[in-house]
């Protein structure tokens, strides 16, 4: 089994193998509780997908020692992260008589965690909770750094809360049952986290061909969350160098509130960080030139690197965009392969931005 150790002011492990869902209890017991019983209530939190498949799983592993569990489902998906839904979450909790020593638990993808996150973060001002991804997506990005919010009808995540998670545990088998486009939507950010800090792992996964597949995922993984480990350390509260993370994310969430959130999270920010390497190599920014490789492995990868919407459509989307402080929105850009730098830009610059991006400028 890997542990990796977050060291924020919170600190916490990530677990990562196979059937550790088999084994929740135990390690919740033992890292989030320090040896102690379960003696307390414990709310899964699952999307109907995870309930069906693997929340029987945990269940068992909880009450085997001493949890008394409850369980909430939500719908799949982007539209799950509403104001509605917290409330009812929240709502469930108190009826429940849920306490400060009890605590949630998430299991699902990035929605999941995010929902049930922020509930943790607002109810009785704050309770424990354990994030079980089961998306590569959330496995690799959402799940560590405690960033949680819901949507808003102007734009995403712009109500939330930073809380770390108590625990983070991710069991491969759960990768097992995605299909592909959900295995590529997590890419992207395994690539993205290349771009940003590890141009070994970018060349790992250009020869990836004649990888065991098993292996290869789990090299991926642990590699992508050290990288944003190392960031999340730095700057938990996300007013500096963890802003890197955000390579792509500009134009991806403009994107997906475009697309009334039709598009999926990963697809957007393949295409996202492709515009932002184009852009950043045309205006001067980069060091060397990003784009070319980074276009043939997302090209080889398989991602449909269109976007339907005009730069001015996204210019005005991006305008909600939480990242944007006045006048001026922070953007992540290449410099190298492994290396990427934070750029101000004013925001009635952003048209051009990704009309450069998009290969529409001059």
């Amino acid at each position: 089994m890997t542990k990796l150790m977050i060291n924020t002011s919170s600190p916490y492990r990530v677990h990562m193998d196979r059937g550790l869902m088999d084994h929740m209890g135990a390690l919740v017991c033992e890292d989030v509780l320090e040896g102690k019983s379960g003696d307390r209530h414990i709310c899964i939190v699952a999307d109907a997908f995870t309930h069906e498949k693997f929340s029987h799983r945990v269940e068992s592993s909880m009450r085997e020692k001493g949890f008394t569990v409850h369980k909430t489902v939500f719908p799949r998906g982007e539209d799950a992260k509403t104001m509605g839904n917290l409330e009812r979450l929240l709502e469930y909790l108190a009826d429940e008589g849920f306490s400060r020593s009890d605590m949630l638990l998430a299991l699902g993808g990035g929605t999941i965690g995010d929902l049930a996150g922020f509930a943790a973060a607002s109810y009785l001002r704050g309770v424990k909770y354990i994030q079980v991804p089961t998306t590569l997506l959330a496995a690799v990005d959402s799940s560590v750094g405690g960033k949680t919010a819901v949507n808003l009808s102007r734009g995403k995540n712009l109500a939330g809360a930073l809380w770390q998670p108590s625990l983070v545990v991710l069991d491969f088998d759960a990768l097992d049952t995605l299909p592909r486009d959900q295995i590529l939507c997590g890419m992207a950010e395994v690539i993205k986290s290349a771009v940003i800090g590890d141009p070994v792992l970018f060349e790992y996964i250009y020869n990836d061909d004649e990888k065991d597949r098993d292996v290869f995922m789990r090299e991926c993984v642990e590699a992508a969350v050290k990288v944003k480990a190392r960031l999340v350390e730095g700057d938990e509260r996300d007013n500096g160098r963890r802003q890197l993370l955000n390579l792509g994310h500009t134009m991806a969430h403009a994107m997906e509130l475009c697309s009334d959130y039709s598009l999926s999270h990963g697809m957007a920010v393949a295409v996202g960080m492709r515009a932002c390497a184009r852009a950043a190599l045309k205006m001067g920014w980069s060091r060397t030139d990003c784009f070319t490789p980074l276009d043939r492995l997302l090209k080889k990868t398989g991602y449909d690197l269109s976007c339907p919407y005009s730069p001015a459509q996204l210019a005005q989307a991006a305008l909600s965009d939480k990242k944007r402080r006045g006048h001026t929105i922070t953007l992540s850009v290449p410099i190298e392969i492994g290396r990427c730098d934070l750029v101000k830009l004013p925001v009635d610059r952003l048209e051009e931005f990704f009309a450069i991006g998009m290969d529409e400028g001059k």
